[in-house]
């Protein structure tokens, strides 16, 4: 049974809608640059080999999310297996027991589509998809897993949450407790397939005997943090495909982000507070610094080659009918170019959490 309880509160963001039209023009315009070539080729070098595998597909959920500030939206990070739908779900409908109406449709024809778009000419069709992550049932986001696995059911599909070394390779493909899996549907935050607990899924997918859902490719193109660097580079070759309006404005919602190791480290350090702090491959704001609350110690622990410096922009703040100051930013759920919903979360902290007493998931407002 789904657990259906949100402690979240009952507030309200309010979003104008001259605020979400660049960030909707942002999400299309990213999109449209992964599909160019000139684009593609500029990252070849840097990608390993699953990400150079093009399954010929998109990505179910991604997750754009900005902070609002004086200069209006900023675009922070994208996800490309964003979680928290259940919750901003629960937000505006407390006490589902499962996704309904336009969102539950559009949800589904996502993973279908995925599905249509691998098999190509394939006489297939869905019949049985995985939920994958690690130890799942131990995750803070296993209910929505629990959403997403009734949603399949009631569409006549077979779901299975599971780990990935539940799941048994064979020359057929891959298989849970005798069912052959179609599709997964991943949650699993090793991008790149590229440990040993990821490795027959790794063959299977680029054997193509599944569908895999987001894929390594579409991370590499989107979601790899160091994409943020060649968005926010004037003149970066790989935008080469955008003319000069669109290169633009990409460097207008898109703060200033390089690799550590191209900074003087004590000139940085004299700047710090301007800056925030991230781990190229980390995730759900594990090991992100803010600038102002660095200490010496852990700056000089950071591996330059894999720590990203982003210009710090301040998030919005909300101010709750007990007084309590929350920040906030806006999570965009997208699937290709299209937006499926938008969320907010309040936290307080450095990063954005969902362990903030009174915070989390609010409802979104246009206005």
């Amino acid at each position: 049974m789904i657990d259906s309880k949100n402690d979240f509160p009952s507030y309200t963001i309010f979003l104008s809608k001259a605020d979400l039209r660049p960030m909707i023009t942002l999400v299309k315009l990213l999109y449209t640059l992964s599909k160019q070539s000139q684009y593609r080729q500029s990252l070849t070098a840097k990608l390993p080999i699953t990400a150079q595998f093009n399954p010929h597909h998109d990505s179910v959920l991604m997750g754009y999310d900005f902070h609002l500030s004086d200069m209006g939206p900023q675009l922070i990070e994208v996800n490309n297996n964003a979680g928290g739908l259940w919750l901003a779900w629960q937000a505006h409908y407390p006490g589902s027991l499962g996704f309904a109406g336009k969102l539950a449709a559009r949800l589904i024809e996502m993973f279908l589509t995925e599905f249509r778009l691998w098999a190509g000419e394939l006489p297939v069709a869905l019949k049985n998809v995985v939920i994958l992550d690690e130890a799942p049932e131990s995750q803070y986001l296993f209910p929505e897993m629990q959403a997403f696995e009734a949603l399949f059911k009631q569409h006549g599909i077979n779901a299975f949450i599971v780990a990935p070394e539940q799941l048994t390779l064979t020359d057929s493909g891959l298989y849970f407790q005798g069912v052959r899996i179609d599709l997964i549907y991943n949650r699993h935050c090793n991008f790149y397939l590229d440990t040993s607990t990821m490795a027959p899924i790794r063959a299977a997918y680029l054997a193509k005997q599944v569908c895999l859902t987001p894929s390594p490719f579409a991370y590499g193109l989107l979601a790899d943090k160091r994409r943020m660097i060649d968005w926010s580079t004037p003149n970066h070759p790989g935008l080469g495909g955008l003319d000069e309006s669109q290169q633009d404005f990409l460097l207008r919602m898109i703060p200033q982000t390089r690799l550590l190791a191209t900074y003087n480290p004590e000139q940085l350090w004299q700047q710090r507070k301007q800056w925030v702090f991230k781990p190229a491959t980390a995730y759900a704001s594990r090991g992100v610094y803010l600038g102002k609350k660095l200490t010496t110690s852990k700056f000089s622990e950071f591996n330059p080659e894999e720590t990203l410096v982003q210009r710090m922009i301040e998030p919005s703040i909300f101010e709750a009918p007990n007084q309590q100051q929350y920040k906030v930013d806006i999570r965009l759920f997208v699937y290709r170019d299209q937006i499926l919903t938008v969320a907010a979360r309040i936290y307080q902290g450095q990063v954005t959490n969902l362990r903030t007493e009174g915070g989390g998931f609010v409802r979104v407002k246009l206005i």
